[in-house]
């Protein structure tokens, strides 16, 4: 048996270091020629755009690469693509659901509502984009998990991006007790938002008045900021309000309950009465 395997071998020595020659030579260039054309087109085209030309390159490479080295062992292409065809078929009904993820990743590329780096929220899904690809989308969470979702959902379904404008409004409610005078509340919120070197004078700030909550009169104070000042915009906010409020005396309640027994909590007079004699 062995000797048989040798003479084949032997005889088939020049087609197998040209087949040999063509993955090992050319399976490395086609990777390459993938990280080329991600590091020429970096600055002129966006990272989807990227991923997608990058990834067919070396998809469509490497098939003609495998489909030349099939060739020159022997085998005919035409029996081999007559057995795919067949294949492919039955294949493609059982993977209705990837093609549905691949067709709708293709218009999630061509319509570009969000580019790697944003910020999304899909349901209870929320981070940031990283990476782009034809089956799903992959998020990081601000506390370093991976989030996969199918691009089929988001084609099915509402998301948000949220950084998707270089600028947004933070809108934080703010209540103050009852006895406090409106007119100054807005004043003060006003000279908060204008001493805070990261809101921006234009747009200017929200600040309405939304009315009377259950245990507080009821404000929506809502600056403009970039997007990329958020976390620190928001804490500096509210250690701000907080600070001025303290200082003009502005009370910021918080809900009391009052629990009160009626006469219908009393309890019922209960008679007690003595059992019967027994006899003597």
């Amino acid at each position: 048996m062995m000797e048989k395997v040798y003479g084949w071998i032997a005889s088939h020595t020049e087609t197998i270091v040209i087949c040999a020659l063509l993955l090992g030579i050319g399976l490395p260039l086609l990777r390459l020629l993938g990280y080329v054309i991600r590091k020429g087109l970096k600055k002129k085209v966006s990272e989807q755009s990227i991923m997608l030309i990058s990834k067919g390159v070396v998809y469509v490479g490497s098939t003609i690469l495998v489909m030349m080295t099939l060739q020159q062992a022997g085998v005919k292409l035409g029996t081999l693509l007559g057995a795919a065809g067949i294949a492919g078929v039955a294949i493609g009904f059982a993977s209705q659901t990837s093609l549905s993820n691949l067709i709708s990743g293709l218009f999630l590329i061509w319509e570009k509502p969000f580019a790697i780096g944003d910020v999304l929220e899909c349901g209870n899904d929320r981070g940031v984009v990283y990476s782009v690809d034809l089956l799903s989308v992959h998020l990081r969470t601000y506390t370093n998990q991976l989030i996969r979702i199918p691009n089929e959902a988001l084609i099915k379904n509402p998301f948000t991006n949220v950084t998707r404008f270089p600028i947004r409004r933070m809108d934080i409610n703010i209540g103050v007790a009852y006895k406090e005078d409106i007119e100054k509340v807005i004043r003060i919120l006003k000279e908060v938002a204008t001493a805070n070197p990261l809101c921006l004078d234009e747009p200017e700030p929200i600040i309405v008045f939304k009315g009377f909550g259950d245990s507080a009169l009821e404000f929506l104070f809502g600056p403009w900021f970039a997007k990329t000042d958020y976390v620190a915009l928001r804490n500096s906010l509210l250690l701000e309000v907080k600070k001025r409020f303290d200082e003009e005396g502005i009370e910021i309640p918080f809900p009391h309950r009052t629990l009160y027994a009626g006469e219908a909590t009393k309890p019922f007079p209960v008679h007690i009465v003595p059992p019967p004699a027994g006899p003597a």
